[in-house]
């Protein structure tokens, strides 16, 4: 019902002419006609070591892939544990809660396109669905369906 009215608000806004007390009337009701919603970002910052960020990449790429960090160090030429300082320092999360969020957001995307919640789970590398629901759960405080019903 308000979406012509935001509209035309919007439009009456961009007008440069407009004096500052109708544009702070007007901005005034845009802000009461505007209606928040619940929206969670998953932020996956990338490291920015070359080492990490090939790791990074390639788990962007293929999130399901359960390699561990001594397997991707022999990948890249670095040892885990420099793999794994290098997460921490660059992104400030631990490795493995930077691949828990890289499936939660590759998860996001599938979901939004309508793929069903147990098909992702394994997607993006989950051995099970209660142990996806659980990760997304704990991440954005809902479960898939919650989330994508709001």
């Amino acid at each position: 019902m308000a979406r012509p009215l935001l509209s035309e608000l919007i439009g009456y806004l961009e007008d440069r002419a407009l004096d500052a007390g109708r544009r702070l009337h007007a901005e005034a009701m845009l802000t009461d006609l505007l209606e928040p919603i619940r929206s969670t970002a998953v932020d996956v910052p990338m490291p920015a070591d070359d080492r990490a960020r090939r790791v990074a990449e390639a788990l962007s790429v293929c999130p399901s892939d359960r390699r561990t960090l001594a397997e991707w160090g022999a990948e890249v030429g670095a040892s885990s544990r420099t793999l794994a300082r290098a997460f921490i320092a660059d992104t400030g999360l631990p490795f493995g809660r930077w691949r828990s969020l890289g499936r939660i957001r590759a998860a996001m995307v599938a979901l939004a396109g309508g793929a069903a919640v147990s098909n992702v789970a394994f997607e993006v590398g989950y051995e099970s669905t209660s142990a996806f629901v659980s990760a997304f759960r704990r991440e954005t405080g809902l479960t898939p369906a919650a989330y994508f019903r709001s």
